[in-house]
C-alpha cells in the first residue's frame, strides 16, 4: 500500500492574466519571461498564460504570413530554454507541415515537453478560427508532482462532452484552460457558471485563465478563475485589470487510464501546507462591467496605436459627455482635449453645458466657431443651389465643418479624434458621413441611447457628484443643426426605438417577427428599412468597443447591396 503522503499533492497554480499586444512577439515573450521569473520566486509549480499569448489574440491574417509564425515559434523555443522547475503553459501558433494550430506549449526543465492543439475551433460571432487553424484530435496528460494534469484551450471547455471531459476520463485531476474570451454584457456570469459545472461534472480542479486587453473592437475582460473538483470557486481575478494569482490546491495522485499518453514533468514530493489561498474579486453589475470594458478598450486602442492624447467635439449633449468621461478614466484628464464648435443654431445652454462638463472633468477645452466656414460654404454653393430651399444638405455641411476642424487639430497636435455616435444613431443612419462620424475610434458605437443614459447616471453615482451635469442628462437630445431641432422630430422616443433595434439588430429578428410581437407595423417597417439602408454608412465608420452580443462590425456582416426586407 502506498504511503499516505503519496496519495495527494499540493500544487501551487499561477494564473497570469496579462495584456499582450497583437503582433508584438518580442514584447509578449519578454512579459512571459518576467512573469515566469516572478512565479519561480513565489514557489509556483504550474503557471498558465492566456491563449496565443506570444502572438496576441486574435492575430487574424498575421498567421498567414509564414515569417510571423516562424518568429512566434522561435520566441517559444527561446523562452522554453530558460524554464526550470515550474511548468509553464504558453499559448502560441504551432505549425505542422502545411497546417497551423492554435496551440499550448507545456514548458519546463529547459524545453518544450509537450504541445496541445485546440480541438474545438469557434467560427461564429466574432470568431473566425476555422479560416486559419486545423483542429487538434489528440492529447497527452502531464504528471506534475504525481498528479495528472490536462491542458485545453478556450472553446474546448464550453462543450460538456468535449476535451475537458475526455481528459478527466483518462485521469486528469487538474485541467489548465487558457483563453482569449472576449467580453459582452452578461458573459461573466455565464462563463463562471459554465466553468463551475465543468469542474463539478468532471471532478477535477480547473484553472481558467483569460487575457485582459483591448484589441480593436474586442475587449477581453480577464476574470480568470480557479474551481475545486466540487465546482466551488476558490479564486477569481478582477475584470479589466492585469493580475497574477497564485493558489495552492490539493489534488489526488492517481494512476490514470493505462492507455493514456502521460509525460512526467515534475517529481513527486511530500505534500506541504496550503499557504496561498485564492482571492475572489468583488462581483460587479452589468453597467459597471460595460463601463470597465469601454475604459479598457479605449485606453488600449489609443495607446497601442501610438497615441497619447485624444480630442472630442463637445456639443453639450449627453453622448459627447459620456465619451469625454470615459476618455478621462482611460487616459487621464491631461490627455483629453475638448472642443466646442458652435454655429448660429447652437443654444447658449449647450455652450455652457459643454464648459461645465470640461470643468467637472478637469480637461482642456477650447472654442472654435464654425460660423465663418459654414457661411463660406453657403456662399460657395449659392449659385449651384439657387432656387432650392435649405434642407438636410445645409445641416450636414455644419457637421462636416466640425469633422474637418477636429481632424485639423488631430493632424497638428497628434491627437486621436474620438467620435461620439451611439448605436441607436448608427443603426438608423442618424449621423453624417465625413462629419460627426469622422475619427479614429468610436467609443460608444455599441451602446444604445438608453444605455448611454444609464452609464451617465452610473458615473455620477460612482463619483457621488455631478461629473456629467444633470441638465445634460435631462434635456431633450438635439443635433442643433436647425432652429429648435430635437431628435424626436426625426426618430421615435429612444425607449421605443431601442426596443426595436435590440430585436432587429442584436437578436436578428425580422420585421415581421417584431410586428407579430405587438409592435406598430408602420414604425417597425420604417426602422428596419433605415437600418438596412444605412449599412453603407456604418461600413465607413471607425471601429469601436464591443459590449453587446452583436455589435456592428465583426459580429454583424450583412451585405451593403441587399434587397431583403423580411
Amino acid at each position: 500500500m502506498a504511503a499516505p503522503f503519496l496519495t495527494h499533492a499540493t500544487l501551487r497554480i499561477g494564473m497570469a492574466q496579462i495584456n499582450p499586444v497583437v503582433g508584438d512577439i518580442a514584447s509578449n515573450a519578454t512579459r512571459v519571461s518576467r512573469t515566469y521569473a516572478d512565479a519561480l520566486e513565489r514557489g509556483c509549480e504550474v503557471l498558465a498564460f492566456p491563449e496565443l499569448v506570444l502572438t496576441g489574440y486574435p492575430p487574424e491574417d498575421l498567421v498567414l504570413k509564414s515569417g510571423f509564425v516562424t518568429d512566434n515559434i522561435a520566441a517559444l523555443q527561446a523562452f522554453a530554454a530558460t524554464t526550470t522547475t515550474c511548468v509553464a503553459v504558453v499559448g502560441f501558433v504551432d505549425r505542422v507541415g502545411d497546417e497551423l494550430f492554435n496551440a499550448a506549449a507545456i514548458c519546463t526543465q529547459g524545453r518544450v515537453q509537450g504541445v496541445y492543439h485546440k480541438q474545438l475551433l469557434p467560427n461564429y460571432s466574432v470568431f473566425d478560427e476555422q479560416r486559419y487553424f486545423s483542429a487538434g484530435n489528440d492529447f497527452s496528460l502531464f504528471r506534475v508532482n504525481g498528479a495528472l494534469m490536462g491542458v485545453t484551450i478556450c472553446e474546448d471547455i464550453w462543450d460538456p462532452d468535449g476535451p475537458v471531459a475526455t481528459q478527466a476520463r483518462a485521469g486528469a485531476v487538474l485541467n489548465i484552460n487558457i483563453n482569449g474570451s472576449p467580453f459582452h454584457r452578461g458573459k461573466s456570469g455565464e462563463r463562471q457558471q459554465m466553468v463551475s459545472e465543468r469542474a463539478r461534472d468532471n471532478k477535477c480542479v480547473i484553472a481558467y485563465v483569460n487575457q485582459v486587453c483591448g484589441q480593436d473592437e474586442l475587449v477581453f475582460d480577464g476574470g480568470s478563475m480557479l474551481f475545486d473538483a466540487s465546482g466551488t470557486l476558490l479564486a477569481k481575478s478582477a475584470q479589466f485589470v492585469e493580475e497574477i494569482q497564485f493558489v495552492d490546491v490539493v489534488v489526488p495522485r492517481t494512476a490514470g487510464d493505462p492507455n493514456a499518453e502521460v509525460q512526467e514533468l515534475l517529481p513527486v514530493v511530500a505534500p506541504r501546507e496550503v499557504a496561498l489561498m485564492g482571492t475572489i474579486a468583488a462581483t460587479t453589475n452589468d453597467i459597471e462591467q460595460i463601463y470597465g470594458a469601454l475604459v479598457l478598450g479605449t485606453r488600449d486602442y489609443v495607446r497601442k496605436n501610438g497615441f497619447t492624447d485624444v480630442v472630442i467635439g463637445l456639443s453639450g449633449g449627453i453622448d459627447s459627455a459620456l465619451v469625454a468621461a470615459i476618455a478621462v478614466d482611460a487616459l487621464g484628464a491631461e490627455h483629453v482635449h475638448g472642443v466646442s464648435m458652435p454655429s448660429r443654431y447652437s443654444s447658449e445652454g449647450s455652450r455652457t453645458d459643454a464648459a461645465t462638463l470640461a470643468q467637472n472633468l478637469g480637461i482642456d477645452m477650447q472654442t472654435i466657431s464654425i460660423e465663418p466656414a459654414f457661411e463660406a460654404y453657403l456662399q460657395m454653393t449659392a449659385a449651384s443651389f439657387a432656387g432650392r430651399p435649405q434642407d438636410l444638405t445645409e445641416e450636414n455641411l455644419q457637421s462636416r465643418v466640425r469633422g474637418t476642424t477636429l481632424m485639423a487639430l488631430s493632424n497638428k497636435f497628434g491627437w486621436m479624434v474620438l467620435t461620439t455616435g451611439n448605436k441607436s444613431e448608427l443603426a438608423v443612419g442618424y449621423f453624417t458621413l465625413y462629419g460627426d462620424s469622422v475619427g479614429g475610434y468610436a467609443v460608444i458605437k455599441d451602446l444604445l441611447k438608453t444605455s448611454v443614459y444609464e452609464l451617465c447616471r452610473y458615473i455620477n453615482s460612482k463619483h457621488a457628484r455631478e461629473v456629467i451635469p444633470e441638465v445634460v442628462i435631462t434635456k431633450p437630445p438635439s443635433a442643433e443643426l436647425r432652429p429648435d431641432q430635437r431628435d424626436d422630430q426625426s426618430l421615435p422616443p429612444y425607449e421605443v426605438l431601442d426596443a426595436i433595434l435590440e430585436m432587429y439588430v442584436e437578436q436578428d429578428r425580422t420585421a415581421a417577427e417584431i410586428i407579430a410581437l405587438g409592435h406598430d407595423e408602420a414604425l417597425v417597417r420604417r426602422i428596419s428599412r433605415l437600418v438596412d439602408l444605412s449599412e453603407y454608412k456604418r461600413r465607413q465608420g471607425p471601429p469601436g468597443v464591443r459590449v453587446t452580443l452583436k455589435a456592428f462590425g465583426k459580429d454583424r456582416r450583412l451585405p451593403i447591396t441587399n434587397a431583403y426586407r423580411g
